[in-house]
């Protein structure tokens, strides 16, 4: 039983050559080459482009995650600045003008 429903599922020698020969009456001498060429590129593209996502999962499943841990901020040091003309003007009582009121 198993065995005429492996084999049921496969095209014999004269079947093949059958289709071949509707193939080459529709699409004639001339594109059946291009066909199969065409083909045969489609299917090399395919792998590789299968080949590339399984390539990329299993480099993905290889790389071990980022560790989360909690590193405190290093304390930053300012260095002390010497103040700028706008900075003494704005503190200078005498130097800024006060609204005068009329």
């Amino acid at each position: 039983m198993f065995m005429n429903v492996m084999f049921a599922g496969m095209i014999g020698g004269w079947e093949l050559v059958l289709i071949l020969a509707v193939a080459l009456v529709f699409f004639g001498a001339k594109r059946l080459p291009e066909l199969a060429r065409g083909l045969g590129q489609g299917i090399k593209e395919f792998k590789k482009a299968t080949r590339d996502v399984s390539d990329e999962l299993q480099s993905a499943m290889d790389d071990t995650p980022p560790s989360r841990r909690y590193s405190p901020p290093s304390p930053q040091i300012e260095a002390p600045t010497e103040p700028s003309d706008t900075q003494t003007v704005k503190n200078d009582p005498q130097k800024t003008s006060a609204p005068k009121v009329m």
